[in-house]
This record gives C-alpha cells, structure tokens and sequence, in this order.
C-alpha cells in the first residue's frame, strides 16, 4: 500500500487520523502482500461519503428491476422495455450508464434464452415461455449502480426456472462465502462448486468487476477456479459479481454486431447480478 503520514486525516473519509483507522488494514494488506497476494490500490478502496453515493445509485437500479416485474409480458418489445427503464432513469435525475458506451446503442442489455449477456433491445417480441435478462447501470450524482436479474415471460418450463434459481443461489452463496481479508478466489470457488453440482456449466470469457466512480474499475470478478493467488478483499472495495450459468457448454460466440453473446450450442444461458461493499464484517448488497 502506499505510504500515508500517521498524522493524516485516514482516507475513508471518517475524520480520524490514519493512525487511528485505516492503518490495520494496511499493515494487514502489507503482510499478505508479502506472502505473494495481489492486493488492492488505495483508490479502489471507496470512502464513506463515495459508498453513499453508489448506494443511492444502486437503490435506484434496484428500484427500476423491481417495477419490470409488473411490465414485462408476452407481446412486448424488447425495445418497449429499454425505453421505459431511459424514461425512468432519466426521470429519476440519472443517466443510462450503457447509452453509447463503446457505441452501445441503448440504454439497457436485454438477453433472451440462449443469449449469455450484452444482448442489444430491439423489435423481438417476448413470447410466452421466454427467459429474459435485464441488465441496467444507472449513473446518479456521477456514481455507478448495476445490477441485472431474470424474468420468466409468462409460464416457463420447470427447467428454465430451476437453471434461473440455481444461477441466483450461486451468486447469493458467493456473497455470503466473503469475508474480509481472503482472496477473491473464494467467489469463483463458490459459484462453480454450486453450479456443477446441478450439472450446469460457468461461463468463462465474462465477469464481474469493480464499480462505483466508474462504469468498470478492477479487480475483474472470476466466477470459477483460478489456481493462483487473487487479491485481497478489503473494506472498502466495492464490485459486482454476476455469474452467467449455461445449461450446456460454456463457450460462447459474439455475433456481428460486435455486443451480443450467445451460446455456442444455442442452449439456455442465465445471469444474476448484484454491486456488493466490502465491510469490515463481511459484503453488504447494495442492489
């Protein structure tokens, strides 16, 4: 960690001097920076007045994924959806944090069936036993929340609805595995032990990721094994995690136009997406 005068006032915003606050941590980020353990930069490390500012932003994430439960059915255009979630952010003084990042062209990722993530609203009507995924970042006083959750259009099969349960049992398991102080690596442990155990496959190519005073920041968010050491999750880091589970194989194609991921085999993908704070105690979700 970077060298900060005792005397300081400490960088979370707490009005202590750092020699009364944050100062543990960063001994104890020191020692397991010693044993080999990536660990975070002080500025992924979030302050208190920033941690409320995201929160307030992934409130109003939050609140928008929930009014969708009563909006979306059959008939429905995937681009009635991406307009009403923009007339809502925008009304709520936030901004579509997806709008013409890296030239997507909408507000919002709608992804259906064997869509993975990054799926572009269009003129496809939603059609009675659909599974769709909605993905909305909004960006609130300049602070970034995002989240994403599945909605069964009308009746769908008892598989597809078991595929979406298990996805957001791996990603609420995965939160409560973390503890302050161990490697990421745990997240990634988590979900794919729980995912091969219901004989389904974790997507490798996407993660989660930080977030908050930008769209992405690190560290990337591995949903599966990784056999080396992984940063430290410290107080203060704020990142999604937002598994993506595929009924088959977990290859993935992006088609031409260079944003929608699908399924190699065309089976069923699903994804659950939480923005989750680092505490001294544990994770707190935010959305």
């Amino acid at each position: 960690m970077e060298k900060t005068n005792r005397n300081a006032s400490c960088r979370c915003g707490s009005k202590k001097k750092y020699k009364q606050c944050c100062i543990e941590i960063d001994e104890k980020l020191n020692e397991f920076q010693r044993q080999g353990y990536p660990i975070p930069k002080s500025s992924l490390l979030k302050t208190i007045d920033e941690i409320e500012g995201i929160k307030k932003s992934c409130q109003l994430t939050k609140k928008l994924l929930n009014d969708l439960n009563d909006i979306i059915k059959p008939g429905m255009t995937t681009n009635e959806i991406n307009n009403w979630v923009h007339h809502q952010t925008l009304k709520n003084n936030a901004i579509p944090a997806p709008l013409n990042y890296k030239n997507f062209p909408k507000s919002i990722c709608t992804s259906v069936n064997e869509v993975v993530c990054h799926g572009i609203p269009s003129e496809y009507k939603l059609e009675e036993g659909d599974m769709l995924n909605v993905d909305i970042t909004c960006i609130l006083n300049g602070f970034y929340g995002d989240s994403c959750r599945m909605y069964e259009v009308g009746n769908v099969s008892n598989e597809a609805s078991q595929q979406s349960k298990i996805t957001k049992e791996c990603l609420e398991k995965s939160i409560q595995n973390i503890t302050p102080f161990t490697a990421l690596n745990i997240i990634g442990e988590t979900i794919e032990n729980h995912a091969h155990k219901h004989h389904y496959s974790v997507v490798k190519v996407f993660g989660g990721h930080g977030t908050g005073n930008k769209f992405h920041e690190d560290p990337f968010i591995y949903h599966y094994k990784l056999n080396y050491k992984q940063m430290i999750i410290t107080p203060g880091m704020v990142f999604t995690i937002e598994p993506m589970i595929n009924e088959g194989t977990d290859e993935c194609i992006i088609l031409e136009d260079g944003w929608t991921a699908i399924t190699k085999d065309k089976k069923l993908s699903t994804q659950w997406e939480h923005t989750i704070v680092i505490t001294n105690s544990g994770a707190t979700i935010l959305t």
